[in-house]
C-alpha cells in the first residue's frame, strides 16, 4: 500500500490522508470520497508519507489529469499570500492531461506590421528589460508591439497569453489576432461556451494553440512552455477576483515572471500606480493618427443639461455618432455640494465619506468617524450638499424623447449578457446603424469607434468623491480612458458633467498622467498601497448580533498586534447582502509577514479575507 497526503479542489479542508494500491505522481488528479458527501470529490496528490497510525480510506480512481510542479509552485503562492487553502489556490489552474508528447510543428508567423521609430524603441525596452511597463498614449499603437513580441515568442516555439479585461475582448482584438496567428489563437472568457472551451483545451493539449487572448482566468492554462504573458490595460480592476482565491492576475503574473524568468509586458494608458511605482516603464506618447481633442466642461448638477443636449444635437447633425458614459449602471447615488462640488471628507483620511441614510450620518468606511449630514457644505460654507441619482436606464429613456427619430442603445452588463450580443451591438454601431451609444465602463475598454465625434461623460464626481484612497486615480484614469474614444482619426469633442473642473482640466489639458501619478504617490507614501499593505476582513452572517460580536472579538485580538493597524471597523457599506448582515475590518501594515501571519490566523466561518483589496 502506498499512502498519500491530498489537497480536496474547491474546498478549505487541510490536507487528508488516503491509501492507494497503485503508485501514483505528485500532481496526479484523483477522485476520493469524503465522509458527509455522497458523490466523490476531486483531489491532488500533493506528498507521499509513511503509513499512518489511523485507518485510511483507499483512493476511489486515478484521472488522466496532472497539476505540474509549476502549478502547484503557484498555488502554494496563492493560498499564502491571498489567505485560503491549497485546495482553493488549485481549483483555478485547468490541469494538463495524461498523453503522449505532441509532436505538432511549429509554424512561423510574420505579422508584416512596421513599428514606428517610437515603437521600435518601446518594443526594445521592453525586451532589455524582461518585465516592463508599457505606459503607452491611447491611439499610440501598443497592440502593434503586443503582436510583434508575440510572433518573436511563438517563432522561438515557446507559448504566449494575452490578458485583457474580459470586456476588452472585442471581435475587432480577435480579427487582428487571428489575421496574424490564424488558428494557433484561441479567445477564452467566462460568455466561451463549454463546448468550445473544451476543444480550446484539447488544441492547447496537442500544441496547436499557441496563444490564448484571455480574460483572467487564462493565466492558468495548461501551457507547457509559457514564456510570455502580456496584461493589457494593467490598471483595470476586474483583473482583482471578487471570489475566494481573491488573487490579482496583475499581481500574480508579475510573480510568476519574476520567479521563472518570463517574458511581462504590463500596458496601459493609465497606468496603475503600483506599476509604475514598482516596474521600470516605457513612455509611448507619439499616436498614430493626429487627432484634435476638445473637451469642455459642464458644472450644471442636471443630468442633461441645455449645453450636453445642444452638444448631442449638433454632432447628430453632422451625421456623427456620440457615446454616453455613466459610472455605473445602476442607479448612483452621491452626495456632492450644489455649489463648489466638494464632497464631505473625514477629517481624519482623507477620503469622502458615505451616506448611511438610515442613520442620517456621514461615515468614513476607514475608521468609522460619523458625523451629522451638515447643512452647509464644509468646504465653501455656502453651498448645499445634495444626494444625487441616476442610472444607464433613464439616460436612455431621456435620450429617447429628446431626439425620437434616432437610434439609441445602452451598453452595460444588463443588456450584454452574451458574446453574440456583444458583437452585434458593436458591429451595429461601427456600420452607424446605432446614434447614440449609453453604457458603462464597457464603452471605455479599448473599442475604437470610427465615427464617434462627441464622448459625453456624466457622474464622474461620484468616481472622485468615493469613499476611496483610490478614488482620484479611478476617476482620472476613467475619464482619460473615455476621452480616448471619441476622435480616433480627425476631431474629436469630449464633454464632462462635473463641478471639480480644475482637478481634470488641469491633468487632461496642462499637464499629464505621469505628473499625476509622482504627485498621488507623495499623498500616499506611509498611508496607503503601494507603500504599504491593505487588507480586508469582511465577516458576514444571517444573525446580526452574532456576526458584530465576531467582528469585535478580531478587532481586540488585532489591536494587539504592534506590527498591523486596524484602521478602521464597523458596518460595511452594504450592510445587508443576501439576507446576512456584513461588518468588516481594514488593516495596514508594512510588514507583509506580520500582516499575513495575523490573516492565516483568523478561524472564523463567518470571515472572508480580502488581500490587497479594492476599496
Amino acid at each position: 500500500m502506498n499512502y498519500y497526503e491530498v489537497a480536496i479542489l474547491k474546498s478549505p479542508l487541510s490536507f487528508l490522508t488516503y491509501e492507494s494500491q497503485e503508485d501514483l505522481n505528485i500532481g496526479d488528479k484523483v477522485l476520493v470520497s469524503l465522509r458527509n458527501r455522497k458523490n466523490l470529490c476531486d483531489a491532488v496528490i500533493i506528498k507521499e508519507v509513511e503509513k499512518p497510525t489511523f485507518k485510511c480510506i483507499e483512493i476511489s480512481e486515478c484521472l488522466p489529469f496532472y497539476f505540474d510542479k509549476k502549478m502547484i509552485e503557484i498555488a502554494t503562492f496563492i493560498s499564502q499570500y491571498y489567505v485560503c487553502s491549497l485546495g482553493e489556490a488549485l481549483s483555478v489552474f485547468t490541469p494538463f492531461k495524461k498523453q503522449d508528447e505532441s509532436k505538432e510543428e511549429s509554424a512561423a508567423f510574420d505579422s508584416a506590421i512596421v513599428l514606428s521609430k517610437e515603437q521600435e524603441e518601446a518594443y526594445k525596452f521592453c525586451e532589455e528589460k524582461k518585465q516592463a511597463l508599457l505606459f503607452a498614449n491611447t491611439g499610440s499603437g501598443k497592440t502593434e508591439i503586443y503582436i510583434k513580441t508575440i510572433e518573436e515568442i511563438l517563432n522561438k516555439g515557446a507559448n504566449a497569453i494575452l490578458l485583457m479585461p474580459e470586456i476588452s475582448l472585442t471581435p475587432q482584438m480577435q480579427n487582428r489576432l487571428e489575421k496574424v496567428f490564424k488558428k494557433s489563437v484561441a479567445i477564452w472568457h467566462s460568455k466561451v461556451s463549454k463546448k468550445r472551451k473544451n476543444e480550446i483545451l484539447e488544441g492547447i493539449y496537442n500544441g496547436e494553440i499557441k496563444l490564448i487572448a484571455g480574460a483572467r482566468s487564462a493565466l492558468f492554462l495548461p501551457f507547457k512552455n509559457l514564456q510570455l504573458i502580456i496584461v493589457d490595460e494593467e490598471h483595470d480592476e476586474s483583473y482583482k477576483s471578487d471570489s475566494k482565491p481573491r488573487y490579482n492576475a496583475k499581481d500574480l503574473s508579475l510573480y510568476i515572471a519574476k520567479k521563472y524568468d518570463m517574458r511581462l509586458i504590463l500596458g496601459s494608458a493609465t497606468a496603475s500606480i503600483g506599476s509604475f511605482y514598482k516596474v521600470p516603464f516605457y513612455r509611448l506618447k507619439k499616436t498614430f493618427f493626429e487627432t484634435k481633442k476638445s473637451i469642455f466642461f459642464d458644472d450644471s448638477s442636471l443630468e442633461l443639461s441645455p449645453k450636453i443636449i445642444n452638444k448631442i444635437s449638433n454632432t447628430l447633425a453632422h451625421q456623427n455618432q456620440v457615446i454616453v458614459f455613466l459610472p455605473t449602471r445602476a442607479n448612483f447615488k452621491y452626495q456632492i455640494c450644489t455649489s463648489c462640488g466638494k464632497s464631505v471628507e473625514c477629517p481624519y483620511c482623507s477620503v469622502s465619506m458615505s451616506l448611511h441614510k438610515n442613520d442620517l450620518a456621514l461615515k468614513c468606511h476607514y475608521c468609522g468617524y460619523t458625523q451629522q449630514i451638515p447643512e452647509t457644505c464644509p468646504s465653501c460654507h455656502n453651498g448645499v450638499i445634495h444626494n444625487l441619482r441616476v442610472g444607464t436606464a433613464e439616460i436612455e429613456e431621456k435620450l429617447k424623447e429628446l431626439f425620437p427619430e434616432k437610434i439609441v442603445k445602452r451598453f452595460d452588463r444588463d443588456e450584454i449578457k452574451t458574446d453574440a450580443k456583444l458583437k452585434s451591438v458593436l458591429n451595429d454601431f461601427n456600420n452607424n446603424k446605432i446614434d447614440i451609444l449609453v453604457g458603462t465602463q464597457m464603452l471605455s475598454k479599448g473599442h475604437d469607434y470610427h465615427n464617434v465625434k462627441l464622448a459625453v461623460v456624466l457622474g464622474i464626481d461620484s468616481v472622485l468623491n468615493m469613499n476611496s484612497y483610490k478614488s482620484r486615480e479611478r476617476a482620472l484614469s476613467l475619464l482619460i480612458q473615455i476621452a480616448g474614444r471619441s476622435g480616433r482619426k480627425g476631431e474629436g469633442e469630449v464633454i464632462v458633467q462635473t463641478q471639480n473642473q480644475e482637478f481634470f482640466d488641469y491633468y487632461l489639458n496642462e499637464s499629464d498622467y505621469e505628473d499625476f501619478l509622482n504627485g498621488e504617490l507623495e499623498f500616499r507614501e506611509g498611508l496607503y498601497p503601494p507603500y504599504v499593505k491593505m487588507a480586508k476582513v469582511l465577516f458576514a452572517h444571517t444573525n446580526g448580533l452574532k456576526v458584530k460580536d465576531e467582528m469585535d472579538k478580531y478587532v481586540k485580538l488585532l489591536k494587539q498586534n504592534k506590527d498591523i493597524e486596524v484602521v478602521g471597523f464597523g458596518q460595511s457599506a452594504i450592510f445587508k447582502l443576501a439576507n446576512k448582515y456584513r461588518y468588516e475590518i481594514i488593516l495596514r501594515s508594512s510588514h507583509i509577514k506580520a500582516l499575513l501571519t495575523a490573516l492565516h490566523k483568523i478561524d472564523s466561518p463567518m470571515a472572508a479575507i480580502d488581500m490587497d483589496t479594492n476599496f
